[in-house]
């Protein structure tokens, strides 16, 4: 297009939806002009409830920046082909989800403290008390900027009302993401909602046994004659972003077919949910990378499972509910179990990775243009630790992170702080969240 260029709010219309494009070479002239010359930041963290086996997770070391083991513990083992794109914290803590004389109840407290830093109200009621999430902070500050100033999923239902943890609301363990210190954010598990959320939905008929019809057919006719004006890198990009949509929209259809035949031996999910865990995470992630691929959103959370999470994994030959077997009491065969789950966790946010990694984005990759959190708001379960937490930041965010190093801080570093870091890297300068007392160092060479 010599001479030309789109605008980067281009979009494939048809009747009732609007499809947004990701990033293409035909749009860059258009940035140099507007100055806007990087592409944005994105920031998403992924929550694993019940904590970790941690000496499955990574090894001690020495306070201070070290390299990453040779060889990955089990556990952590999936992320090991994405070294040089991830960082393995150790030494962070979230004392808000510790008693501080309210007794019982560290899953409540660890869902609701994990991205507020603030230690929740022990109350099942109406007067929810906590503080506003890191996501939250960032989504109010970029608002406007994307269609969407954040999006929240899950892929665990869980109730908001009744209490949940020894006095403390199921809202507590059930969400990750507070929008105001008494308002949380539910995490919508059901891809089909979060599909159409982000690209508009398609009148079906409810008597047929398939899905046939696609947003794409809406926009046929749009995507057409933008081709037509294209060069061949772009062209490629475009056909291979349609692709991934209807490839995504078919999975989303299949695994809600396989919802409904699942087998006996097997609890039926909620309508709409894929039966497999793994197809339902990874579903999700795809449906984020594309939020984030078309700056739909610069900010995400995953919650992969809920606190006291009583689901089992059978496809991993685990029939036993996750929570219990976390109180292990030192019992080796449940030891095993609750390792094997981790592992499984993991491998999902590896697929994640991998996606991100593979997938252009201006003069990189999504995943340098990103920065991701995984972790639990409990390190030893059984023990109802809330120090050093497992916690791995993976991408560059747009080259303000330096990758591929383990840093251990001492100990009782509050979370906060990495948050009041991540913070800055989007251009949302905060002075402290929650219990922070200070910024993250040793997170990049600047």
């Amino acid at each position: 297009m010599p001479g030309k260029s789109l605008p980067r709010r281009t979009l494939l219309k048809g009747a009732g939806t609007a499809i947004a494009l990701p990033l293409l070479d035909s749009m860059i002239p258009a940035f140099t002009r507007a100055a806007v010359a990087k592409p944005p930041c994105r920031m998403a963290m992924l929550y694993v409830p019940n904590g970790i086996i941690m000496d499955q997770w990574m090894p001690l070391a020495p306070d201070g920046v070290s390299a990453l083991p040779a060889q990955f513990p089990r556990v952590s083992a999936a992320l090991e082909p994405f070294r040089d794109e991830i960082m393995m914290l150790g030494g962070l803590t979230q004392n808000g989800g510790r008693a501080l004389g309210d007794g019982p109840g560290d899953h409540g407290r660890a869902g609701a403290n994990y991205l507020t830093c603030v230690h929740p109200k022990k109350t099942n009621g109406r007067d929810l008390q906590t503080g506003i999430s890191v996501d939250q902070v960032a989504a109010r500050r970029l608002e406007g900027k994307t269609r969407f100033a954040s999006i929240e999923l899950g892929c665990e239902e869980g109730v908001q009302g009744g209490s949940c943890d020894n006095g403390y609301s199921c809202a507590y363990s059930n969400s990750i993401s507070w929008r105001t210190p008494s308002s949380p954010m539910p995490a919508e598990i059901r891809p089909r909602a979060v599909f159409e959320r982000l690209f508009g939905a398609v009148d079906r008929d409810p008597r047929a046994a398939k899905y046939e019809k696609s947003i794409l057919d809406l926009v046929t006719a749009d995507a057409q004659r933008l081709n037509a004006q294209l060069g061949g890198t772009d062209k490629r990009k475009l056909d291979e972003y349609l692709f991934s949509i209807r490839d995504l929209e078919k999975r989303i259809a299949s695994a809600e077919l396989s919802a409904k035949t699942a087998p006996p031996s097997i609890a039926a999910p909620s309508p709409g949910i894929p039966a497999e865990f793994s197809e339902h995470a990874r579903i999700m992630f795809d449906l984020m990378t594309l939020a984030f691929q078309t700056d739909s959103t610069r900010v995400a959370t995953v919650l992969l499972a809920l606190e006291q999470s009583p689901r089992a994994y059978p496809e991993i030959g685990i029939p036993e509910a996750h929570h219990g077997l976390t109180h292990h009491q030192g019992d080796k065969d449940k030891i095993e179990k609750v390792t094997q789950i981790n592992c499984f966790h993991a491998k999902q946010f590896a697929y994640l990775l991998e996606k991100l990694r593979s997938t252009p984005d201006g003069d990189g990759t999504l995943l340098d243009h990103s920065m991701i959190t995984y972790g639990s708001g409990l390190s030893d379960g059984n023990a109802h630790d809330h120090a050093n937490l497992p916690t791995v930041l993976a991408g560059r965010g747009c080259g303000t992170l330096t990758p591929g190093r383990y840093v251990r801080y001492p100990k009782e570093t509050p979370m906060g702080n990495l948050f009041v870091a991540m913070l800055d890297r989007m251009g949302v300068p905060v002075e402290s969240l929650g219990d922070s007392n200070g910024k993250l160092g040793y997170l990049s060479d600047l």
